[in-house]
């Protein structure tokens, strides 16, 4: 579903990559293997991509999004670590094997039709009772700039409600 994406410039005004991460607790070294859903601009993808200390597989279903990801990541010098390809992993799945990677990135992509099968999907990609979700999204509040309409940007306690509704997945609170 549309998110109401903003241009490139304007939306990296709204956010901080490197701090939002730091937040989260996603450390230089702490992750090998990174599954990114939605790419978008690159905004997370170089940041990411230089504290994993092996692989950053992302995915778009924009190509004209991967290709600007990917002029970050090579302007960076980082294509050995990120894997860019095109999917539309709601309609087709992530592609890869389960228990494959340690971590995976859900930014601003919950307010799909699905989001307790995103998350179930997201689950089974992880090595089993070590890896970790990284889940974000837009505020809740009528006031922010841009973003999904309200009747389909989940609320914070709706993320954690759908985390515990795979029956794979525990919160950090």
């Amino acid at each position: 579903r549309e998110s109401g994406m903003p241009p490139k410039e304007y939306w990296e005004s709204l956010v901080h990559a490197e701090s939002t991460l730091d937040a989260l607790g996603f450390t230089s070294g702490k992750h090998t293997r990174v599954l990114e859903l939605g790419c978008g601009y690159g905004t997370f993808t170089v940041p990411v991509a230089q504290r994993v200390t092996r692989l950053l597989h992302t995915f778009d279903m924009d190509e004209v999004m991967l290709q600007q990801t990917m002029g970050r990541v090579s302007l960076a010098g980082l294509e050995r670590v990120v894997r860019t390809e095109f999917r539309d992993v709601v309609a087709e799945g992530y592609g890869v094997d389960p228990g494959s990677y340690d971590a995976v990135l859900l930014f601003n992509i919950l307010h799909c039709e699905d989001p307790v099968g995103m998350l179930r999907e997201a689950a089974l990609t992880l090595t089993p009772g070590q890896g970790r979700i990284y889940a974000v999204h837009w505020r809740y509040d009528p006031a922010t700039p841009r973003g999904p309409p309200m009747s389909i940007r989940p609320r914070p306690e709706q993320l954690e409600e759908w985390a515990l509704a795979t029956e794979l997945l525990h919160t950090d609170r």
